[in-house]
């Protein structure tokens, strides 16, 4: 898959977090491997749980093929692999609720649904 142009500083962190971060700010999907299968991600939400990093992310693709259902569903990021940007976008599904109370306090980063 095409990985998108740098947006400029050669000095700009990298890693999954702020891989993840710039995902859900661009609206943009990750791939991943996850379970030992390749996943391609919608991230919606980045949280503290149990002080463990999640996202709460949309699976676009499992393997290769679209899911029966899209639906939001949490990720631990240590069980999440191989994480890269992608070109793809995407728009935020309805289910995502920002203000549900699992939340609250703890939202490192959430998709803006304007």
């Amino acid at each position: 898959m095409k990985q998108p142009e740098s947006q400029g500083d050669d000095n700009a962190p990298t890693g999954p977090v702020p891989t993840i971060l710039e995902a859900i700010v661009r609206r943009l999907c990750l791939t991943a491997v996850y379970n030992r299968g390749l996943v391609t991600l919608a991230p919606h939400i980045m949280y503290t749980k149990h002080d463990e990093l999640h996202i709460d992310a949309v699976a676009v693709e499992r393997d290769g093929k679209p899911p029966r259902e899209l639906k939001l569903g949490t990720y631990r990021l240590s069980g999440l692999g191989d994480i890269k940007l992608t070109d793809r976008s995407f728009v935020p599904i309805e289910l995502f609720d920002p203000v549900e109370p699992r939340y609250a306090g703890v939202t490192l980063m959430m998709v803006d649904r304007a």
